[in-house]
């Protein structure tokens, strides 16, 4: 904790992050007791402004939250009418009948979403409750008890020079003070992995695992939209050596969602995938949706795809991690939103039963257990084999058996392969440029296919420039003297935003550049450096995309 003096205030609970999983545990906190004192404090300019989801939405988890959306108005209008699964090769497509799919892969009653809005929308339900919210509030640091345990966040600091030190127009931001404090930051949050290692609350679970996912809203024409469709699609161009895969879902408006998902698990630092993203828009059935059509929106985010058996111990001294903190993602459904939701619920209910009989600052033991035995443990178990077994056998080795381990648990309640091992992170997966094939990606057409810079203006991000870097490196020498020669500097890659660079110039030293400026916080380099020398911290409050409708 530094030496700053900053005023404080005193609430119940605390909750960072205005995602599914913190409003959810606002919400229910209100519903339990109206008199106790919730503060959410969100880093993104508007509540929504940092939302990126794929997303179908599987409504149990907002159900159990409010029994009465529909009535209340929520933002879920668009229900799922059609689903659709390819495996692609270049030229064609191969559908799976929806028969051979396990049942829990079935779409019917969930509804296509802007995860953004829903958001927007509940926070509103919490403000009509009481719960204080506070977007362009980034929490910068956590704030320790005399017991060691967690008892607040500073947030809204302003005004730091790049070094470091106040400028002029410093802020000192605000400590903010709770019995129990939420940390919903979503993937790899910058608090939730201080507490992580703080109180190793890693120790007893496998590593954790991610994808980067890339997603881009597009207005079609009339005649190719189909409001109520959704696809998925694995393959081309990906192949069948990296697991990963595509949605399209058609919502209202003429609107298409259409992204892809990489899993950061591939051992071949030259593989680039935003271009792969680019590139399956040429697809044929792809390109023929898209002919005439206009991009309107682009974001990136990383998804969590560990599972069951990454979950570490969610509940710590004076807090708890929820929702994409903790890594509640089902990879096959690719949904976690519900689960998030749940989490939300579940700590709520917890945190209320501590504070109602008189305890703070100490560990919710009954949040880590309802977690794993309640709805999210029985959603995340069953599909538990899945991304351990793609990594082994490869996406289709992987379908088959993971579709089979499906079925069998749903039938006969127990998986014949246990529970699977993940092994290495995805740091840890990038093997050396020299075992590899250098990939030449087709240059974009501004057309179908878009440069990374070009597309990240189409995310509203923007950063104060002044301010210091929220990207770090632990070592400044690494990218030149390790990454560049062993890895090819994967950095400048598998960066969906194009923040970093090497820059070579005649009879100068090659540069190593961070382009902060861009980043839209999707955090895959702080997952996926193979020296494991990146950082990702929360940059001043209000900074990063301004996602509209995602």
């Amino acid at each position: 904790m530094s030496d700053t003096e900053r005023e404080a205030m005193e609430y119940d609970v605390v909750i960072v992050g205005a995602g599914p999983s913190g409003l959810s545990a606002a919400i229910r906190l209100k519903q339990l007791d109206p008199d106790l004192e919730i503060v959410v404090l969100e880093k993104g300019s508007e509540v929504g402004a940092h939302i990126l989801s794929g997303a179908v939405l599987d409504p149990s988890g907002l159900t159990r939250l409010m029994p009465d959306w529909k009535e209340r108005g929520a933002p879920l209008t668009v229900p799922v009418k059609e689903d659709n699964f390819y495996v692609l090769g270049e030229a064609g497509q191969i559908r799976l009948p929806n028969l051979v799919m396990p049942p829990l892969m079935n779409n019917h009653g969930n509804y296509i979403v802007s995860m953004g809005n829903v958001c927007r929308w509940m926070a509103e339900q919490a403000e009509e409750l009481g719960v204080e919210i506070f977007p362009g509030m980034a929490c910068s640091e956590l704030v320790f008890g005399e017991k060691g345990e967690v008892k607040g966040v500073v947030a809204g600091e302003f005004g730091k020079n790049p070094d470091g030190t106040p400028s002029d127009g410093y802020e000192p931001g605000m400590e903010l003070h709770g019995k129990y404090v939420f940390l919903s930051e979503g993937v790899r949050g910058s608090l939730s992995k201080q507490v992580l290692e703080k109180y190793d609350l890693a120790a007893q679970c496998d590593v954790p695992k991610f994808g980067i996912g890339m997603k881009e809203i597009w207005e079609v024409k009339p005649e190719n939209h189909n409001e109520g469709e959704v696809t998925h699609t694995m393959g081309w161009p990906l192949g069948f050596k990296n697991s990963g895969g595509s949605f399209v879902y058609h919502l209202d408006n003429n609107q298409v969602y259409v992204g892809y998902i990489v899993d950061l698990n591939y051992k071949n630092p030259h593989l680039f995938p935003y271009m792969e993203f680019q590139r399956f828009k040429h697809h044929p059935k792809i390109a023929a949706l898209l002919e005439g059509a206009k991009r309107v929106a682009y974001g990136a985010r990383a998804v969590t795809k560990g599972g069951f058996q990454s979950i570490p111990q969610v509940a710590f001294p004076g807090g708890a991690l929820l929702g994409c903190s903790v890594g509640l993602v089902n990879l096959p459904r690719i949904k976690g939103n519900h689960n998030a939701m749940h989490s939300g619920i579940e700590a709520a209910e917890a945190a209320y039963q501590a504070i109602k009989s008189g305890r703070s600052g100490d560990v919710l033991e009954d949040y880590d257990a309802s977690l794993r035995k309640g709805p999210v443990g029985e959603d995340l178990k069953k599909v538990r084999n899945v991304a351990p077994l793609n990594s082994r056998f490869g996406p289709l080795g992987g379908l088959t058996l993971g579709g089979f381990d499906m079925w069998f648990q749903t039938i006969f309640r127990f998986s014949l392969f246990g529970t699977l091992k993940h092994g290495k992170t995805d740091a840890q997966a990038t093997e050396p440029a020299a075992k590899h094939q250098y990939i030449d990606y087709p240059k974009p057409d501004g057309k179908l296919s878009f440069d990374r810079l070009t597309n990240v203006s189409f995310s509203m991000t923007n950063h104060e420039e002044h301010q210091p870097a929220h990207l770090q490196l632990s070592d400044a020498d690494v990218p030149l003297a390790v990454n560049l020669p062993t890895y090819a500097e994967p950095a400048q890659r598998y960066c969906p935003a194009g923040v970093y660079e090497v820059v070579s110039e005649q009879g100068k030293e090659d540069r190593f550049v961070i382009n902060f400026q861009n980043c839209v916080h999707c955090k895959t380099c702080d997952i996926k450096d193979p020296s494991q020398n990146i950082t990702w911290v929360t940059p001043q409050g209000g900074d990063g995309p301004n996602y509209p409708n995602m």
